[in-house]
């Protein structure tokens, strides 16, 4: 499985509204595996395919903990139906714009619809970390960053800074 070279702010990909997958074959199961195997060596807890250059709704994530087994989960055409009204904030990082974190803040629970990696239908109840990397990811499929969530005085910055890194 080879790894994907991830696309890094500020190319214009990231900011593509991702298409549904439209059936589930083989191609897009080695596509799953190898941006397991990316995600793994980046490191990360999340990806999603438009950051390797692919503009289909799919994120693959694994929010188990260092000390514990991998638990890598697939999320084919995600779409949150329901968010909590209480709010959490978690400082957020993302493999598209490398050594920046900020705290953002998202809604402390969600309820996804989505497929699984076999193509059935599935319903998941997330919340805290597992709720904020749905989200980030799903955001990514939109074409959103998790800086469009910080100010704008900080999202410029890290724009400039990234925007003068690409010139180097």
């Amino acid at each position: 499985m080879p790894l994907k070279p991830l696309i890094i702010l500020p190319d214009p990909v990231l900011r593509r509204h991702s298409e549904p997958v439209a059936e589930v074959n083989a191609a897009i199961t080695t596509l799953i595996d190898d941006m397991l195997e990316t995600m793994y060596e980046a490191p990360g807890i999340g990806l999603a395919a438009i950051q390797v250059g692919v503009p289909l709704r799919l994120l693959v994530l694994d929010v188990a903990g260092k000390d514990e087994p991998r638990n890598p989960q697939v999320f084919i055409n995600p779409e949150i139906v329901w968010r909590s009204m209480a709010m959490s904030r978690y400082e957020e990082g993302c493999l598209s714009i490398p050594g920046y974190y900020a705290e953002v803040e998202r809604p402390n629970k969600i309820r996804a619809t989505y497929r699984d990696r076999s193509g059935k239908a599935q319903e998941i109840a997330a919340e805290g970390l597992l709720a904020t990397c749905l989200q980030h990811e799903i955001d990514h499929l939109n074409g959103i960053l998790f800086i469009d969530h910080i100010s704008k005085l900080k999202r410029d910055m890290v724009m400039r800074k990234f925007k003068k890194k690409q010139k180097l």
